[in-house]
């Protein structure tokens, strides 16, 4: 087990060789970027996508989903974005969708009351997630976006991260989200 002190300890070598200031003076990305992804500890979206802190606002919850929850999540960050709008950068916000293989959600396809009130659907409904299929969540996942932000200030991807091999796919390529 891990311990606090062993986490202080870290902290400390963090702060020695990685820490950057100045990131203090936006909140806002300077990567214009969103990325959604699972709460897997093998799968760090960060890491895996190669992106510098500060770079992207990063939301993790069960599966990496799109639920009625991250796009409150989402909503609220839009706010405290706009209320600082001192260091946003111009351009479209490109929204990362991460969905990765081997996946616990597969081990809750059983469950699905849980699975119901986790996406806030009746039961009958939980098909259309594709929940143990990533290449299929994630396009499912794109399509909430397109359907819920209507913005031409967005792109919305969807990726697969292979846990085997490291390497992701672009399932979905960037796409702008429809204004009507």
């Amino acid at each position: 087990m891990t311990d606090i002190d062993e986490l202080v300890r870290r902290n400390a070598d963090f702060v020695l060789d990685e820490f950057l200031t100045g990131l203090s003076l936006t909140i806002n990305p300077t990567g214009n970027m969103m990325v959604i992804g699972c709460v897997d500890p093998r799968v760090d979206p960060g890491r895996v996508l190669g992106i510098k802190r500060g770079e992207a606002a990063m939301i993790r919850n069960v599966g990496g989903r799109i639920t009625p929850a991250t796009l409150r999540t989402m909503r609220m960050l839009s706010k405290v974005g706009a209320a600082n709008p001192d260091g946003k950068a111009s351009g479209p916000w490109n929204l990362v969708i991460l969905h990765h293989t081997d996946c616990g959600m597969t081990d809750l396809a059983p469950h699905t009351d849980l699975l119901a009130e986790y996406f806030e659907i009746p039961e009958q409904e939980l098909a259309g997630k594709s929940v143990s299929d990533p290449y299929g969540s994630v396009r499912v996942d794109v399509g909430i976006i397109q359907e819920e932000i209507r913005s031409p200030d967005f792109l919305v991807s969807g990726l697969v991260y292979d846990v085997e091999s490291g390497l992701v796919e672009v399932v979905v390529p960037p796409t702008q989200v429809p204004t009507t």
